[in-house]
């Protein structure tokens, strides 16, 4: 089989909306898109650059995220295999600048699709407008949870509940990439962790934590 037909192939596989899409389309796809690999830590887009690609990712995943002037970070959504990031759309419909960071968290294997193209595509597939605008609710539903959690939802209820979506007794992190991860400081994350280990909630090892009640987290993460 040519190596075009097996992309081509895994393409419609890990985005399905090309099946209501001519075979030109799919083959337009790989031809004006440029084959990508990415390493764990390197940027795909940096906040202020123009977006002038938009990444359709294969394998692997991204983490879209926010910094402040001090080096906190939260984080807004990841991209996963069989996805896009609903910033670089925006942006790109909008000729304005990404307001965000997005690097990859594992090795990234995708197509960047060039700007003009996708405006293209856009004006003329049905099926890519409505790739589109699924992909602008889904992810607009996700942030919004992501700042009513920052808002409105205390941090040690926030810390517990990440402890327990991990679904494993010893969960191994870093105070830093937790404090990452929920948009605090590591000093903050350090210190709740400290009040659950008193309070016989986790054990704290070096690189990870151990979850000794998960009864008493479960307690925390409902307040």
């Amino acid at each position: 089989m040519e190596t075009s037909r097996v992309e081509a192939d895994r393409l419609v596989e890990r985005f399905p909306f090309l099946r209501q899409s001519t075979p030109a389309v799919v083959d337009d796809f790989l031809r004006q898109g440029v084959h990508k690999r990415l390493a764990p830590g390197e940027f795909i887009c940096l906040e202020g650059n123009q977006c002038t690609f938009l990444p359709f990712v294969l394998s692997g995943q991204a983490r879209v995220y926010k910094a402040s002037d001090a080096g906190r970070e939260i984080t807004l959504y990841r991209i996963a295999a069989g996805e896009s990031c609903v910033l670089t759309a925006s942006c790109i419909l909008n000729h304005i600048a990404f307001p965000a960071f997005a690097v990859a968290e594992t090795p990234v294997e995708g197509f960047l699709v060039p700007a003009s193209v996708f405006r293209t595509w856009i004006d003329t597939h049905s099926a890519w407008r409505m790739f589109v605008f699924d992909m602008f609710a889904q992810r607009l539903s996700s942030i919004i949870s992501v700042v009513e959690e920052v808002v409105f939802r205390r941090l040690d209820a926030r810390l517990a509940a990440f402890l327990l979506d991990s679904g494993v007794e010893r969960v191994a992190t870093t105070h830093e990439a937790i404090a990452t991860e929920l948009g605090s400081s590591r000093e903050v994350v350090s210190r709740l962790l400290k009040e659950f280990e008193h309070e016989g909630l986790v054990e704290l090892e070096r690189g990870a934590i151990g979850l000794t009640s998960r009864n008493g987290l479960l307690h925390r993460a409902q307040k």
